[in-house]
Order: structure tokens, then C-alpha cells, then sequence
């Protein structure tokens, strides 16, 4: 330990060194449950790349394992910390190193918060469209290490579509560049995409180039009530099938509504069994919207309403994007999945989740990416009772097995970090296990970056 610190501290200013281990533990976890987490031996906050390849060389002459962290928004567990290591949180590395309109490209360090980017292309006339719920916490290193989402990927695409090249750390400290900064490239295997979603455990990210696009026009939402979720689900359907390309597609269940009401005073009708938000983002939105209208109306659609304004769209969406912290009131704790079916399956999804609900005598909340299948279901539990905690892991399980059975995958944008390693084996199959640790092998031989995670 005191060999690891002093050689530390000779590639690191005295700041960037935390040993207290009180402060050193609220390093230990992201925002997932039912995850364990070690006590990492000291955390550094590097602020330059040189930096971060001074502590992967200590690592690597130690043979000390290093766990790579953002903002800790995460909820799979896979910036949680092992014992021993070096938790080396990228947070300090947060400067925007250049927006470029006429490439139409933004390069940045892995500490920017996403929504600060947003805004900072945004003055430009540009638009980073990934969007993650926790977009005004969550970083754009984070964002990349899970492959994140967000609201508006059923029309834009989610952070590996727009990442087109890494500056990466090595596990040895050797400085990779993938990728390019140019509209096409082709050359070589794609290990810039090799990179999305390997949560750390392939190498450091300490540069960013970002696919940018036009900023859009401001979206008008809908609001459709159902009666139930198949009705709201064949109204999905009915959308996608004649060719619509809304801006944003989001399911909210009646557990999520009567939750986001009982938070916030939303006033949103807790009689609906499901309710879908619609939205359009093109110069006249109004021929999409009652389109749109129609089709809910006809998949049998209590009432349909649409925004008049960009106000009041944005308060419909700030219902959705209240959804985590309303489910979590009701307990005090949740487990969040992202399972993804076919669209085509989504209404089975949903339903077989509330059969669950019922099953383990839980409250489960489901909001949806409904444009992309993807669902996340909400477990509620109070995590003193060790009864209900039992039953809310099961839960979950029972979850994800419905998921892959449906055609699914056991995770849309969260990764899969501690929470899921058990089912990213059942979902791959042997030959993609061994195939993707001989990867993690070849990037990593020692296997000291984020260990315990994915495998």
C-alpha cells in the first residue's frame, strides 16, 4: 500500500491522491442494487492523459487492478470498486476541446457531463441527440462505457452511433488512438465500437470524437390514454409499421403514472392503464400528430391529446423523466432492468412483467423506449426486510428470463457490470463468452481493468 501511494504521488499532484478511507468508500458503488463492492485502496482524479497513463503503469508494475469511474449514475454495478484497487474516477478531465460545425464533430474529455455538452453544441446550431434520463449528471466517458441511451434514440440512434473515434489508455499505459474524424472510414477492424460498452474493461477513455447533427426543431408531444397495454402496445405498432419517424416514444404503465402524480402533482390521468407520449421534431408536426392521433384512437385509445406548445410538451416529458426518483419514494429502494424485446413482443413484455409483480407481491413499475422495445421495468422493495429484498432479486431474474424468451436482450443501455454477469453468459452462450474473454484477454493480458465485471 505505501509502495502503491509514493508511486502514485510521483506522476500525481498531492490533491489528486485520496487515501482517507472515509472518503474513499463513497467512491465504492454506482447506483445499482444487489451489487456487491470492495474497498479500493486509494482514488485518483487525474486531470490530464499523461496522468491517467502514469497510474495504469503503476498498476500494471504492482499488478493492482483499476476500476474506472464517471458520475456513478450507472445502475448494473459495473463502476463499482474491487478491494485493493485503484478506483480512478475521470471526473476532473471535463473540458470540451472543440466544437467543430463545418465537420460537425465535438472532441471531448471523458469527465464532460453530457448535458453540458448538449448545450454547448446546441449554441452552435448542432445537437448531440443521445440523452440518457440522468443526462444533466451522467458524464459523455460513462455514456461510452455502457453504451447509453436515452428518449430520443427511436429516431436519432444511441452513443455508439455517434462516437467515431477514442483516444484509449491502455492497461500497461500505452496510448491508443481508434477511429477518425472524418464522416466515413473503413480502415482496419472497428475498434473504436470495440470500445462502446466494454465498461472499462478494455482500456481508459481519455478522448472523444462525437458525431454531431443539425440541432432540431423544438418537438410537440402527444399524450395517449389506453386501457390497457395491449391497446397502448398494437398503437406502437400501427406507428412503426406505417413509417413514422417520431422524435421520441415513451411508454409509462399506471403504477409509473400514479407514482410520478403522487411526487410531483403532475396531474396525469391515474385512471389510464398505459400511457404513451408521442413526439415530432419536423418543421409542421401537426400532420404527424394526427396521424399518429388516429392510429391511437383506432388501437382503442381513450382520450388523445396533443401539445399546443413547446411548453407544455416539455411537461410531459418532465413526467417521464421523474419516473426513477417517483418509484424509488415508494419503497426507498429499486432494481432497474433494460431488458429490449422486438417491438413486436413488447406487449408480452409488459404484461408478463406485471404477472411477475403479482407473483412475488411487489410493485413494479414499467416505462418504456416503447419505439425501441426497450423496457425498464422498476422493482420497488424495502430493502430492511430481508423477505421482500429475496423476492425483489427474484423478480428480476423472473425479468430478464422473460426477455430473452421474448427474443430480447438482457440489456438495452445499462451494461451489465456485477448485476448481470450471470445472464450475459446465458444470453452469448459459451462460444461468445470465450470468444469475448479472449478479447478482454488480448487488451488486458493481466486482467487488472475493472475486474468482476461483464464476465
Amino acid at each position: 500500500m505505501t509502495d502503491l501511494i509514493e508511486l502514485l504521488r510521483e506522476g500525481l499532484p498531492e490533491e489528486a491522491v485520496l487515501t482517507d478511507p472515509d472518503v474513499t468508500g463513497a467512491y465504492a458503488n454506482d447506483m445499482a442494487s444487489f451489487c456487491e463492492a470492495g474497498a479500493p485502496s486509494v482514488v485518483v482524479l487525474p486531470r490530464t492523459v499523461e496522468q491517467v497513463r502514469h497510474v495504469c503503469r503503476t498498476a500494471t508494475a504492482l499488478r493492482v487492478p483499476v476500476v474506472p469511474q464517471g458520475a456513478r449514475t450507472g445502475l448494473s454495478g459495473a463502476a463499482n470498486a474491487s478491494d485493493g484497487c485503484i478506483v480512478l474516477s475521470l471526473v476532473k478531465m471535463d473540458r470540451i476541446l472543440e466544437i467543430n460545425p463545418v465537420d460537425r464533430i465535438a472532441v471531448v474529455e471523458p469527465g464532460v457531463i453530457n448535458a453540458t455538452l448538449s448545450r454547448a453544441v446546441m449554441e452552435k446550431g448542432l445537437y448531440y441527440p443521445p440523452d440518457p434520463s440522468s443526462w444533466e449528471q451522467c458524464t459523455i466517458g460513462g455514456n461510452i462505457g455502457t453504451a447509453s441511451g436515452g428518449l430520443c434514440c427511436v429516431k436519432y440512434g444511441v452513443t455508439a452511433e455517434y462516437v467515431l473515434g477514442l483516444d484509449v489508455v491502455l492497461a500497461d499505459g500505452r496510448l491508443l488512438t481508434t477511429g477518425r474524424r472524418t464522416a466515413k472510414g473503413v480502415a482496419g477492424y472497428d475498434l473504436t465500437r470495440l470500445f462502446v460498452g466494454s465498461e472499462g474493461s478494455l482500456g481508459i477513455v481519455v478522448r472523444a470524437v462525437l458525431a454531431l447533427k443539425p440541432a432540431p426543431l423544438e418537438q410537440l408531444v402527444l399524450a395517449a390514454e389506453f386501457p390497457s397495454t395491449a391497446s397502448a402496445c398494437d398503437a406502437i405498432c400501427r406507428i412503426m409499421e406505417r413509417g413514422h419517424a417520431p422524435s421520441l416514444l415513451e411508454l409509462m404503465d399506471r403504477t409509473s403514472v400514479r407514482a410520478v402524480n403522487a411526487m410531483g402533482n403532475m396531474g396525469l390521468p391515474e385512471s389510464t392503464e398505459a400511457l404513451l407520449m408521442a413526439a415530432f421534431d419536423t418543421p409542421d408536426p401537426a400532420p404527424d400528430l394526427a396521424a399518429v392521433a388516429e392510429l391511437c384512437t383506432a388501437a382503442g385509445a381513450t382520450e388523445v391529446v396533443p401539445a399546443e406548445s413547446a411548453a407544455e410538451s416539455d411537461m410531459l416529458l418532465q413526467a417521464r423523466r421523474m419516473t426513477l426518483p417517483a418509484l424509488e419514494a415508494v419503497k426507498g429502494v429499486t432494481m432497474i432492468d433494460d431488458v429490449c424485446v422486438p417491438r413486436s413482443r413488447l406487449a408480452e413484455m409488459i404484461d408478463g412483467t406485471a404477472a411477475i409483480a403479482e407473483r412475488y407481491d411487489l410493485t413494479i413499475g414499467v416505462v418504456a423506449h416503447a419505439g425501441d422495445g426497450n423496457t425498464h421495468p422498476t422493482v420497488c422493495f424495502d430493502a430492511a426486510d430481508p423477505n421482500e429484498s429475496r423476492r425483489a432479486r427474484e423478480s428480476f431474474d423472473a425479468i430478464m428470463a422473460l426477455g430473452l424468451e421474448l427474443g430480447g436482450t438482457i440489456t438495452g443501455e445499462h451494461g451489465v457490470g456485477v448485476l448481470k454477469r450471470e445472464w450475459l453468459a446465458r444470453e452469448l452462450g459459451p462460444v461468445g463468452v470465450e470468444l469475448q474473454r479472449g478479447i478482454k484477454q488480448v487488451f488486458d493480458p493481466l486482467g487488472l481493468l475493472n475486474p468482476g465485471k461483464l464476465f
